[in-house]
């Protein structure tokens, strides 16, 4: 079913694209330069924040941005429907945060043939077309989070992992970061194979609840976004274990909270404001013909209860 979904999807955007591109009104029109940001999602407050970077940036230096995602990171169909609407308005330029870094190629190349640049944030994609990716350098944020998930346990014990998924770039490479340092560095340490919520939180909380049924003397959690954090957080509350150590990805209130209550260990929080920032700087550049570099790195923070309150930190936490 998902396959004829998403390639029903891809007709559709070839016959959006192909009438946008002959109607009179296919432009974005106005003088701004228009850029249409399609991100993973709009329910966590990652991506509010991400929007609210790219709208401040899009303001200071004159441009229209336009900000959909699916209401859940899970809705792949969705998403390639709402890249195929905003490709069909012919922006200047798109911003895009892949939720299967394979299936929105084709699209990717509708734009490419329209010479829409295309930006990738958040996740990288399988493709050549985007003249840039804006995001977190996540094998190495990952590895951060293993790194003081190994030091909290004395390098012993079992972790499991709550993946948000296993189709995007930042959710292999979050994944595969945090195992592969625990390989190299912490070998008492014993890494369950990692279970997926697709970063929903009730998903999330029900994976953890099994997880901790399946193994009572589990040491320690991983979860490696937003939705799974408060998932996580859920689940071994409603367990009755506080005794789990448990680290994560992001920020927002129920994170720093749970941080701050001690019931979350830390986490490694991500500049999704600054990501915005750089997402509609390097599309303005790409606009005007400018080359850009393969990556920008946006950085990344470990905080807990010992630095939360740093204005560092605190500039990048988001709720």
């Amino acid at each position: 079913m998902r396959n004829r979904g998403i390639g029903a999807a891809l007709v559709a955007a070839t016959a959006a694209v192909s009438l946008a591109a002959c109607g009179p009104d296919g432009g974005a029109g106005g003088d701004q330069p228009y850029i249409a940001i399609v991100s993973k999602g709009f329910q966590h407050q990652f991506w509010q924040a991400v929007k609210q970077g790219a709208e401040q940036e899009a303001q200071r230096r004159g441009a229209r941005v336009t900000f959909v995602g699916p209401a859940t990171e899970q809705e792949v169909e969705e998403q390639l429907n709402m890249l195929t609407n905003e490709l069909a308005k012919q922006p200047d330029a798109l911003g895009f945060a892949a939720l299967d870094s394979r299936a929105a190629a084709p699209l990717l190349q509708q734009a490419k043939a329209s010479d829409i640049p295309v930006i990738a944030f958040d996740s990288g994609v399988d493709s050549d077309v985007p003249v840039t990716t804006v995001a977190t350098d996540n094998k190495a944020a990952a590895a951060e989070a293993a790194q003081h998930m190994a030091g909290l346990l004395g390098g012993q014990g079992e972790v499991a992992m709550v993946v948000h998924d296993q189709t995007s770039r930042s959710g292999v490479d979050r994944r595969d970061g945090f195992t592969e340092w625990m390989a190299e560095n912490a070998p008492g340490i014993t890494v369950l194979p990692p279970q997926y919520g697709g970063g929903d939180q009730l998903e999330s909380a029900n994976i953890t609840k099994s997880i901790l049924s399946a193994n009572p003397d589990l040491a320690g959690i991983y979860a490696s976004n937003e939705g799974s954090a408060i998932g996580v957080i859920k689940g071994a509350k409603e367990s009755g274990r506080d005794d789990v150590t448990i680290v994560g990805f992001d920020s927002g209130k129920a994170q720093i909270d749970a941080i701050r209550g001690g019931r979350m260990a830390g986490a490694v929080t991500q500049n999704p404001v600054g990501m915005g920032e750089r997402l509609v700087d390097s599309a303005l550049k790409a606009i005007e013909g400018q080359d850009l570099p393969k990556t920008i790195d946006t950085g990344f923070f470990w905080y807990d209860q010992s630095n939360i309150d740093d204005p560092e930190i605190k500039e990048v936490l988001y709720q």
